[in-house]
């Protein structure tokens, strides 16, 4: 049994944040119906591909997995009939389009909440939704950049002297779409309450606004736009990136604690006297940093470690290959492997970091080629599979007869 195993999605969502979003409900269990339109979410054809398999590139196959696909074209009628009798034994209905693209094909939250009043209707929107909160904006198209341009993102990121930076990765659509997961949990928990589903709305400009936090209580407080500030922390030090002989080692010693274990392993035990507190520090940063830096330098990445692990906040600066051979990311099974549509092999996409111990996540099978499941989806019966019975604490595996639409 998995935490989310009576739960259906039918997910319209494309690119990132969306199918990000849908993937975390996949993980936890939900049966993730991935519907597209002609041609797939073209995310499938965002490279790499694999030399020996072509089918769809690791952009879609990382975001992907464990669903089941369906091509719609919801300009034709009987596919927008088709999708109507997948709604009427839906929970969940996901889309990021523009605020009113639904509406044009007749297929608006309060059209479908009218067949299936317990659905839950949740849009993912650079802007919102005007049936949430009105914004003037809501009819402008968006991206990841565009979000941590306008959140506010960009102009945190980066080093003083350099130019705003996004985020490396795009954490506009992969911080909404986590956002969005939880609205919609919320909402599920409700309808199990009333009995009722409805409409809910994440932007991504109110996700960024809400990740940067911190900018804006600054502002509040002291009416000063915050500057960038590369590494460090504009209220707290020790707090950096310092570089050693072979790479750069983080230092995070924020508590007086790890600021004392910090000074008595650089033979500089007076400075716990000197600048005893938090403040004392952030006044002599400067002075204190160079000297941290220079103790870094001149030992190598692994001495550094050895010496503070353990009494102070500190790790390596890693890259991508280095995670690979991290024992945490292999044993936390941050690492997981997805077979090829069209090959004998597997590809290494990232694991999922929701740990449970009653209903542990699994991230499911690959990724599926487009319109791969229309005859299980359409060809049979979708009415909604038994609850399974629980009295006991345990369950038999569920068995799929020819008259149910749900997929063991």
């Amino acid at each position: 049994m998995s935490a989310l195993d009576d739960v259906r999605v039918l997910d319209l969502t494309r690119v990132l944040g969306g199918p990000y979003c849908t993937m975390l409900l996949a993980d936890l269990g939900a049966d993730v119906v991935k519907i597209e339109p002609p041609g797939g979410d073209f995310v499938r054809e965002t490279p790499p591909f694999h030399d020996e398999d072509d089918s769809f590139g690791g952009y879609f196959q990382s975001i992907n997995r464990g669903k089941r696909s369906l091509e719609l074209d919801f300009t034709d009628e009987d596919d927008r009939d088709d999708f109507l009798s997948l709604v009427d034994a839906a929970d969940v209905v996901v889309e990021n389009y523009r605020a009113g693209t639904m509406a044009k094909f007749d297929l608006e939250y309060e059209r479908l909440a009218e067949r299936n009043p317990q659905l839950v209707y949740a849009a993912l929107r650079g802007f919102g939704d005007p049936r949430t909160v009105e914004s003037p904006k809501q009819d402008e198209p968006a991206f990841d950049l565009v979000a941590q341009a306008m959140g506010g993102v960009m102009h945190q990121t980066g080093h003083p002297d350099g130019p705003p930076t996004k985020v490396g990765f795009g954490v506009g659509d992969i911080f909404t779409g986590v956002l969005h997961a939880v609205n919609i949990l919320a909402a599920l928990h409700y309808r199990e309450r009333t009995g009722v589903g409805q409409f809910v709305d994440t932007a991504m400009y109110d996700s960024m606004v809400s990740l940067g936090e911190r900018a804006v209580y600054q502002y509040s407080y002291t009416g000063e736009v915050p500057e960038r500030r590369g590494n460090s922390h504009p209220t707290l030090f020790p707090y950096n990136a310092f570089e050693a002989e072979d790479g750069f080692v983080v230092i995070a010693a924020l508590t007086d604690r790890h600021w004392r274990n910090l000074c008595e392993h650089m033979g500089e035990p007076e400075w716990a006297v000197d600048y005893a507190d938090a403040a004392d520090r952030l006044e002599h940063r400067e002075k204190l940093r160079e000297a941290i830096a220079e103790w870094v330098g001149s030992r190598s990445a692994a001495a550094v470690l050895e010496t503070l692990n353990g009494s102070v906040p500190c790790g390596p600066l890693q890259d991508v290959a280095d995670i690979y051979d991290c024992e945490h990311a292999k044993q936390r099974e941050m690492l997981v492997e997805a077979d090829l549509p069209e090959a004998d092999e597997t590809v290494t996409i990232a694991g999922t970091p929701i740990k449970m111990a009653k209903t542990p996540p699994e991230p499911g099978d690959r990724a599926p080629l487009l319109d791969e499941h229309r005859d299980e989806l359409l060809g049979v019966d979708v009415a909604r599979p038994p609850e399974p019975d629980v009295g006991d604490g345990e369950t038999e595996p569920f068995e799929v007869s020819q008259d149910q639409s749900q997929d063991d």
